[in-house]
């Protein structure tokens, strides 16, 4: 304003807004800071981007839980049944990151109707986590029954009923629940494990603690279950059933406004309208890509084991929160849950001998992604610092699922009969479309025209690998 009035006084030039501003938006007019039609439309429009993409991030956790549901209802009812894999998890199973070494035990847990007993067997590894893929609770060897099975009491939210003795109580903030549990082989036989499962696991509802109802026990080795969220826009159909079957306090008001924000409320059906599906179409592509930007080319350095390495870790602070020193850090959930579904410490805090750890690699020794029609080698130094085993397996990037070739089980395990150690006592793993002479023990088939990345994974994990005076080398391109 040129014009001096009585009242005038210095305006400083940074809380008045242009006539006319350059963005990535386009050019943004106003008249004496009111905004043009055209300059309203192009905010809003990018302001609903924005939270579109934001929500689809902090989708995927939820979506993960949600599809896990799905699959598993496929096969059975809620509570009434176990999925269990009794001859190893293949890649006809479409399923985050599964290994090809432990029995899967898998359960849809729900508590709208009352408390659930939950009876688990010993000798396992595994968690309980709600809804929203938040840790509950570990049970077996690193969880409060450490390995000697028990019968743990899960409570729904806001219970205030009496709570019996004799019982590990468990408190979700979610009705849904998801529990996974692994069995081991012991001296190669799976039987073991399968057999104390069935005779342990069982899950009821409290009042029916005296005359429990069976459990069913669906072999599901070599069989096709999707559990995959969606990578498009029907994810945020996927959170919406969330967000309306739970309780509204199950997350935080910061969230809830969140999805408010792009019409998923608990209150009201989720119905865009054609504009919105639009956009949010548009978001939901873009936050895919960011997700896999940060699985695949993470660019946080703390996310890496070594400095000069390609190898990312599920996380690098003891926090299953994603939160340490109160902060929660946005896009190492986003990494997590991009490749996984459900959380444990067990992933990634230490626990020497117990536990497991993993190590992600989807890069080789020049940092190009890897491809399927070339030939990789993986050299492991003796000594591989696993008290009970270590595993490489690979899979592919679409789906984040076990590759898919003409091998049931894309992986190489010091658990392999027909493994081939050096002399030295390392191991070479080969990687390629076809096996190299003499190494076909140590070969995962990979297929030209698709990517793979793979995970190392150090089951009873020893200090060498958390001092890191052992590491695994780089992936190298061979030829």
């Amino acid at each position: 304003m040129d014009q001096k009035m009585k009242m005038t006084t210095k305006i400083p030039a940074s809380i008045t807004t242009p006539d006319s501003v350059e963005t990535r938006l386009g050019t943004l007019k106003f008249f004496d800071g009111f905004p043009d039609e055209e300059t309203v439309q192009k905010v809003y429009d990018n302001l609903d981007f924005q939270r579109g993409v934001e929500a689809f991030l902090t989708s995927l956790a939820p979506g993960n839980s949600c599809a896990i549901r799905e699959g598993y209802r496929s096969f059975g009812p809620d509570n009434q049944t176990l999925l269990i894999t009794e001859s190893l998890m293949d890649a006809r199973t479409i399923y985050l990151v599964a290994n090809t070494e432990t029995t899967y035990n898998v359960a849809w847990l729900d508590t709208k109707d009352g408390p659930l007993v939950v009876e688990v067997p010993p000798d396992v590894l595994g968690f309980i986590s709600d809804f929203w893929s938040r840790y509950v609770t570990d049970i077996g060897r690193v969880g409060p029954d450490r390995g000697a099975g028990g019968r743990y009491l899960l409570l729904p939210p806001g219970y205030e009923g009496e709570v019996p003795d004799d019982y590990f109580v468990l408190r979700s903030r979610t009705y849904g629940n998801a529990l996974v549990f692994r069995g081991f082989m012991t001296d190669g036989d799976l039987r073991p494990a399968i057999e104390a499962t069935k005779q342990h696991y069982r899950v009821y509802p409290l009042e029916r603690a005296d005359a429990p109802p069976p459990t069913e026990f669906i072999d599901i080795s070599g069989r096709y279950m999707n559990t995959i969220a969606p990578a498009d826009a029907s994810l945020y159909d996927l959170v919406a059933t969330v967000v309306h079957e739970e309780p509204l306090e199950a997350v935080d008001p910061e969230t809830r406004g969140l999805l408010a924000a792009v019409g998923i409320r608990k209150d009201a059906p989720f119905a865009p309208d054609e504009r919105m599906r639009r956009i949010l179409a548009e978001a939901a592509a873009v936050g895919n890509a960011t997700a896999r930007a940060m699985a695949f080319h993470n660019r946080d350095p703390r996310m890496y084991y070594y400095p000069d390495a390609g190898w990312t870790m599920g996380f690098y602070a003891d926090d299953v929160e994603f939160s340490p020193g109160g902060v929660l850090d946005l896009d190492a959930r986003t990494y997590f849950f991009q490749l996984t579904c459900q959380i444990t410490p067990a992933l990634w805090v230490k626990m020497v001998g117990a536990g497991s750890q993993y190590a992600v690699g989807a890069r080789d020794a020049e940092g190009r992604y890897l491809d399927g029609a070339r030939s990789y080698r993986l050299h492991l130094p003796p000594d591989v610092p696993a008290k009970d085993f270590w595993s490489v397996l690979v899979y592919d990037p679409q789906t984040r699922s076990m590759l898919q070739t003409d091998q049931r089980f894309p992986s190489v395990s010091s658990q392999k009969e027909d493994l081939v150690v050096n002399d030295d006592g390392s191991v070479d793993v080969n990687f390629g479309p076809e096996p190299p002479a003499g190494h076909e023990g140590n070969w995962i088939q990979t297929v030209p025209g698709k990517g793979w990345f793979c995970f190392f994974r150090l089951y009873g994990p020893l200090e060498p690998w958390f001092d890191k005076t052992w590491r695994p080398g780089e992936i190298e391109l061979v030829g």
